[in-house]
């Protein structure tokens, strides 16, 4: 009896009953061996034979090195504190952002620019790296990560401060955005401030994440410290008076220079107009040029008391020398050189104390134009100053062959050569030394140096005797008296060129040292093109040195050498040119 179900008996199925065919399995079988070979055989070229090319494509799609920047080493004072530092700062930078980021409208704003400006810098981060902005602060960085932009990062980097601003931003200089030197210090000592980066190398995931290091960090070497012979407080008084007396008189511009006559250290380099080295947008080169060192010009009467030094030296002349300067003028050939009055005789002191270009003229007709450009040359006129500074000049001063009757004259009151202020406070360390002449420097020492010597210290001492009487009350510069201390030196006035003859325009000097009789210091002022009626060096310049000889002594702690009274307050004293 049937119970209604059908069996079915798979295994009698003729598809499963029939044998296939041994052909076909080898087949497949060979196959999936193939394929497995194939990938085996792939596997090899990847990890063994082709593992540099793709190791390559691999690292120009996520390795990254990154510059670890050494830190810039300080600029110092003689004392110490700082001229010049860096700070952490950072820079933005963008490696494939997306443009169509909403964060990107705030990002511009941390970074101070336009969304579209952003926006074409980032489209050019897709072809890779691409600065944002430079220096950007600690607090500017941390918003900038807070928005999370894919694609948006920073580096460290340094930032340069300089905390004396105008004052020593001529000595100091500063550095561009690479924090490479370009003027100054900045400039002169720049492979001993920069030190030398260190590196990274890293691999970093899509969104810019670090994931790990391909090699051995290697390390920054910082810049080394640069102590300078500059003291702050001498070059922001310096700077001060020279400012002060610049917008006194309306007057193009100024210079001054403070040497310690027995170390050869500069104290000071000032200049006004001047600019901030922390802000440099739109600074043209003339506001940048050190004038102290780059500018020459003909010094004018500065440059007597050489003369006479030669005179003296060579047995000429002595101080009580007569010469008869009536009727206050000279001829030499169909040149007349004039005194700016008539002074009658004049002993040899006294043509220093009155500025005489007649007697001057005079007395070098006695010597050799051999033995007067010697000595120029000898207290560095026409010569580079030696000094690791941008841009020193060397002046100009003719070899003696080529000098005319009238050039030996016009030269001997400073007209015909040229010199800067530099050089002028350098010459006079000859004076105020034992008739050598120190050599100069722009980084600290430990006291005195040894010098060149130029003349005899018999010689020198009594010039300093002349230059003393150049400041008291019958002389050119008695608005160069300074409270509590002596001082000696000497005025210069002189017409600027334009064109092909001289101008009523003029540059006033004055340059001496104190105290008188044992001199510590040396300063050498001028003021260019002073437009308010006065332009003497007694009147415009002398003010400027005796406020700065003031603040320079006491600031180095010497006693006073002389009982304290009022300036006087010379009115209407006159110079020769």
């Amino acid at each position: 009896m049937s119970s209604g179900r059908h069996t079915i008996a798979y295994s009698a199925s003729p598809l499963l009953a029939s044998r296939t065919p041994v052909w076909r399995s080898r087949f497949v079988l060979a196959l999936l061996a193939l394929a497995f070979a194939g990938l085996a055989g792939r596997a090899v070229y990847v990890q063994l034979l082709g593992n540099d090319f793709f190791q390559k494509q691999g690292e120009a799609r996520f390795a990254r090195n990154i510059e670890l920047p050494a830190s810039r080493g300080r600029v110092l004072d003689r004392n110490g504190l700082i001229l010049a530092s860096s700070v952490p700062a950072y820079g933005i930078w963008a490696d494939g952002a997306d443009v169509n980021n909403p964060q990107l409208g705030q990002l511009a704003k941390l970074l101070d620019m336009s969304k579209t400006a952003l926006t074409e810098r980032i489209k050019r981060s897709a072809d890779g790296f691409v600065y944002l902005k430079r220096q950007v602060d600690e607090p500017t960085r941390e918003r900038i990560k807070a928005l999370n932009i894919t694609g948006v990062s920073d580096t460290k980097e340094y930032k340069r401060q300089y905390p004396e601003a105008q004052a020593a931003a001529h000595v100091v200089g500063f550095t561009n955005i690479e924090n490479k030197g370009i003027e100054g210090i900045e400039l002169a000592f720049n492979t001993q401030l920069s030190g030398h980066s260190g590196s990274r190398r890293v691999l970093k995931d899509r969104m810019g994440s670090i994931i790990e290091d391909l090699r051995d960090v290697i390390p920054p070497v910082n810049g080394k410290d640069i102590q300078l012979s500059i003291d702050s407080k001498v070059q922001f008084f310096a700077y001060d008076q020279l400012r002060n007396a610049v917008q006194l008189h309306n007057a193009k511009s100024g210079s001054a220079v403070v040497l310690d006559a027995q170390s050869g250290e500069v104290l000071a380099l000032a200049n006004y107009p001047s600019y901030d080295p922390s802000a440099r947008q739109n600074l043209s080169g003339d506001t940048l040029r050190n004038r102290s060192i780059t500018d020459t010009f003909e010094p004018g009467s500065t440059m007597k008391p050489f003369v006479v030094a030669l005179a003296l030296d060579s047995g000429v002349v002595t101080p009580q020398t007569r010469f008869e300067t009536a009727p206050g003028y000279i001829n030499i050939g169909r040149h007349r050189i004039s005194d700016s009055h008539e002074h009658g005789v004049l002993t040899v002191s006294e043509i220093v104390e009155k500025s005489s270009n007649v007697g001057t003229v005079k007395i070098s007709m006695e010597l050799p134009a051999q033995a007067m450009w010697q000595t120029f040359t000898q207290v560095g006129i026409g010569q580079k100053p030696v000094i690791p500074f941008p841009g020193a000049a060397s002046g100009r001063l003719r070899n003696y062959e080529s000098w005319r009757p009238v050039e030996k004259a016009t030269m001997s009151y400073g007209y015909g050569l040229s010199a800067s202020v530099f050089q002028l406070a350098h010459a006079y360390t000859v004076f105020a030394r034992n008739g050598d002449i120190a050599p100069l420097t722009m980084l600290k020492t430990n006291g005195p140096v040894a010098g060149i010597p130029v003349f005899s210290p018999q010689v020198a001492a009594q010039v300093r005797t002349m230059l003393a009487l150049a400041t008291g009350d019958e002389g050119t510069a008695p608005k160069a008296q300074t409270l509590g201390y002596s001082v000696a030196g000497k005025t210069g006035t002189a017409r600027k060129v334009e064109g092909k003859g001289y101008a009523n325009k003029y540059r006033a000097f004055f340059v001496g040292y104190a105290p008188a009789d044992k001199p510590k210091i040396v300063v050498a002022v001028m003021i260019d093109e002073p437009r308010k009626g006065q332009f003497y060096g007694g009147l415009v310049a002398a003010p400027v040195f005796s406020q700065t000889v003031q603040n320079t002594l006491r600031i180095m702690g010497l006693q006073p050498d002389q009982t304290v009274r009022p300036n006087i307050n010379a009115v209407g004293v006159e110079e020769s040119f």
